[in-house]
């Protein structure tokens, strides 16, 4: 063959080895999350209701931003109810997520308490391995998988603990082909 020499090419549709967009196939990690989810956990109370915003990149989990909205206990129901709504409102507008998670608050009176102090101890074996543990407990594994979360309360270390816990379940849910 000589140099410069051209060959002609078929005019033939060729085929992609791999799909241009969506999940490769065969592949479970492109199921799992097609882009960053933004989730905002919160831990209720009429006293002081903590929250934290976190975002979920697959397996990756990143500090958004946390705190808590305090009311005063000297104002009525209505008052503290209107004060906790607009400043979760605040962190919503601010912060735009996604998908939300709230822990359940309980008093272990009946079936449906116990069932919901079941679900505080999941939150706390999602986080810490354990279903029972203390406060620094969780704030230790949250410098563990958020280092640069430092939450002022615990409160919004709860709420942080509730917005992981979220993550992982939505996560497992969509590798076993469940919408979270």
């Amino acid at each position: 063959m000589t140099a410069g020499m051209c060959f002609p090419v078929p005019a033939t549709k060729i085929q992609p080895l791999m799909p241009l967009c969506g999940p490769l196939p065969g592949r479970y990690h492109g199921i799992i999350m097609a882009r960053v989810i933004r989730i905002l956990g919160i831990d209720p109370g009429l006293r002081r209701t903590g929250w934290g915003v976190i975002e979920a990149d697959g397996n990756r989990l990143i500090y958004v931003a946390c705190g808590s909205a305090q009311t005063d206990d000297t104002t009525s129901l209505a008052e503290r109810l209107v004060t906790l709504h607009d400043a979760l409102g605040r962190v919503v507008d601010e912060f735009r997520p996604d998908e939300a998670a709230v822990e359940a608050t309980f008093v272990n009176k009946d079936a449906a308490a116990t069932l919901k102090l079941g679900q505080a101890r999941l939150v706390k074996k999602a986080i810490v391995g354990a279903g029972h543990c203390d406060k620094a407990q969780i704030r230790m594994m949250l410098g563990v998988l958020l280092p640069k979360a430092n939450p002022g309360s615990h409160d919004a270390a709860d709420a942080l603990a509730v917005a992981i816990t979220h993550a992982h379940y939505r996560q497992s849910a969509a590798l076993r082909g469940h919408r979270p």
